[in-house]
């Protein structure tokens, strides 16, 4: 691996020359420059960008921490948090917690270590010592903070849209399913839901979940039709969990949506390809992590930011696992 030493010999120049053109400070001869930047071609040499950032004291690394990206939806947000920093000359430093609190603590650390300046994080707890105790901006994707700046979704509202759609639609006995009761987006999504369904008078039951994770899911959607037989319609907590009930159902022979409704919560990209394809509620997740990246990006260059949180309105996508109305 070619090191600046490396250059600094190939162009018969010191060491601290080439840090110098790299780093845009300094006074460099005009002639002695097209050396550096002859070398570091012809030697195809890469900087560093952690020792870059501690010469400079000034880095230009963020860490960005998912849950699980297993889960399609996660990498979506993470695109669009790449563009934005990729575009603005930051680079990410990726973690993926597992949903695992050991795993969370070590990545926090690790970023540290790499000298970062500023951390996105989508984790279930924004309120842990960990993130109080970080004295560099923090940016919450996918989850809210009392004190921190986030970007999320209209949750409840999504919730809210999800029974509206599927009462709407005739369902007469609904499976809601309450997603992990840490992660406080899925509550609201659950409350929104449930507060409709109640001022409705629709009948409905509450399957618990525990986790958003593709391992489980399989197993949470067999719950919903042996504890509940008779469900003809259910709105699920994920796009994930939506996918495992539209499997089972299936395997039992039930019709989709003829004698199963079916609403998911994301608008992942599979949704579509499904068949039949999900009716979800869809989060825009490129444009949440596009605007997290900003939103970090003001904070780490002490720009006036007119708001420290964004909540972006939700949407009901109509495919085929809902039945038609007249509009």
């Amino acid at each position: 691996m070619t090191t600046i030493r490396d250059v600094a010999k190939h162009a018969g120049v010191s060491v601290a020359t080439v840090s110098r053109v790299l780093n845009g400070n300094g006074y460099v001869h005009e002639d002695t420059r097209s050396k550096v930047e002859q070398a570091i071609r012809e030697l195809n040499y890469t900087p560093n960008e952690v020792a870059r950032s501690l010469y400079k004291r000034k880095s230009k690394l963020i860490g960005l921490l998912l849950p699980d990206i297993m889960n399609p939806y996660f990498p979506q947000l993470a695109r669009g948090v790449e563009d934005e920093m990729q575009e603005n000359d930051y680079r990410l430093i990726f973690g993926n917690s597992d949903e695992s609190k050991k795993k969370e603590m070590e990545y926090i650390q690790t970023f540290i270590q790499n000298n970062v300046v500023g951390v996105i994080s989508s984790t279930n707890d924004p309120e842990a010592d960990m993130y109080q105790d970080l004295n560099i901006p923090v940016v919450f994707l996918d989850r809210t903070s009392n004190d921190r700046p986030s970007v999320y979704a209209d949750g409840r509202e999504g919730g809210r849209i999800a029974a509206r759609e599927i009462v709407r639609r005739g369902s007469k006995s609904i499976t809601l399913m309450q997603g992990p009761a840490n992660v406080r987006p899925a509550q609201e999504r659950f409350e929104g839901a449930a507060e409709v369904l109640a001022e409705q008078g629709a009948s409905f039951q509450v399957l618990k979940t525990t986790s958003f994770s593709l391992s489980s899911a399989e197993g949470f959607a067999q719950e919903v039709f042996r504890q509940y037989p008779d469900t003809d319609g259910v709105i699920a907590s994920n796009d994930i969990l939506a996918s495992a009930v539209l499997k089972e159902a299936h395997r039992l022979g039930k019709r989709v949506p003829e004698d199963v409704q079916i609403i998911g919560f994301d608008d992942i990209l599979l949704s579509s390809l499904l068949y039949p394809s999900l009716s979800t509620i869809h989060q825009p997740a490129y444009e949440m992590g596009r605007e997290a990246a900003k939103l970090l990006i003001g904070l780490i260059e002490g720009e006036r930011m007119e708001r420290s949180s964004v909540e972006f309105s939700v949407t009901f996508m109509e495919r085929q696992t809902t039945r038609k109305v007249e509009s």
